[in-house]
């Protein structure tokens, strides 16, 4: 690949030479440039797939000037290269092309950030850029590109594609909205089943998804607590938790509850955040839990009789702050 090495210090060189050991003030400088994280995050990256910076700005979630302000120094200490395409400069990191010293610090640098949850968080983040760069590749779809969805959006509105497979619902279902909040996911199951029963712990939350839903039918209200529903034995075709569980000091105790209430054959499914490092969370918006993991959920389904049919990441947006979502569907089986 062509490069412009001529900005580059000299310095610099004994990054691809193993003919000497490379000086202590080279070394230090190594060390002081791979200290940064959110540089091993860009250095990371752009070792999985040839990057533009605002590709790079997505995926990580900086600002471009971030990130073509961490590229510089990997770029002049010749950890990545550069190509030009028409306008577009594209960036990639092959540690290859490195001295077998500086290829071993870089291995075992990289080492330490997998598998951590940002690292997971980047990895799917980056995968959804890659996907939309191959969404349109001819015709229209090559021609617009990247504005499709906002023109599906402006055409036919916010939710067209997840509304149209709600209509893969029963019809007759009567569904439990556990921790309905403003009653978001209610308002948007209930024109597609039976009936739906909106239950929230706080009674300013049931106020505000009664404003909300003020003109559906088929919605019930009832304040109650996950650990203690309102509910029957064997009352719901299926019941969702979005965003509760790391509320609940204990989960799995939940699941049990919920699966009381579920029919045989009954759908649980469970929306929450994959573990994550964010630990503030637990002081701004009073979460137990940072996160969950697919063991996690295997947990809760054994300790309820329920079967774990899927456990899955959520395609994430790029432009979206928090950490990874997955969802969990578990059934009721009949007793044997």
């Amino acid at each position: 690949m062509p490069r412009d090495s001529r900005a580059r210090g000299a310095s610099t060189n004994s990054l691809r030479s193993d003919s000497k050991v490379m000086a202590t003030k080279e070394w230090a400088a190594l060390l002081a440039m791979l200290s940064d994280p959110a540089r091993l995050r860009v250095l990371r990256a752009l070792e999985a797939h040839e990057l533009a910076v605002g590709e790079i700005a997505r995926a990580l979630q900086m600002p471009q000037s971030t990130a073509s302000r961490h590229i510089k120094p990997l770029f002049d200490a010749q950890f990545v290269t550069r190509r030009v395409e028409g306008t577009t400069s594209l960036y990639r990191a092959d540690s290859s092309i490195l001295s077998s010293e500086v290829r071993a610090l870089w291995i075992l640098t990289r080492t330490r950030l997998e598998s951590t949850p940002q690292s997971n968080d980047d990895d799917a983040r980056l995968a959804a850029v890659i996907a939309s760069r191959r969404m349109g590749s001819t015709g229209f779809f090559g021609r617009i590109g990247g504005e499709w969805d906002s023109i599906r959006r402006t055409l036919f509105g916010e939710f067209i594609g997840s509304d149209a497979v709600l209509g893969l619902l029963d019809p007759k279902w009567v569904v439990a909205d556990i921790g309905c909040g403003t009653g978001e996911v209610s308002q948007r199951i209930a024109p597609y089943v039976g009936r739906v029963l909106a239950i929230d712990r706080e009674a300013a939350m049931i106020d505000a998804a009664k404003r909300r839903l003020s003109g559906v039918r088929n919605i019930e209200f009832h304040q109650g607590d996950v650990m203690k529903l309102p509910l029957k034995d064997c009352a719901l075709d299926a019941a969702v938790a979005m965003l509760l569980f790391h509320h609940v000091d204990d989960p799995s105790a939940a699941v049990i509850e919920l699966a009381r209430t579920l029919k045989v054959g009954g759908r649980l499914l469970v929306i929450d955040m994959v573990e994550h490092d964010r630990s503030e969370y637990r002081t701004t918006m009073g979460h137990q839990h940072l996160g969950f993991s697919q063991r996690d959920a295997k947990v809760w389904a054994r300790a309820s009789g329920l079967n774990l049919d899927r456990w899955s990441r959520i395609t994430p947006g790029v432009d979206v702050r928090g950490p990874g979502l997955f969802s969990a569907l578990m059934t009721r089986r009949a007793k044997a």
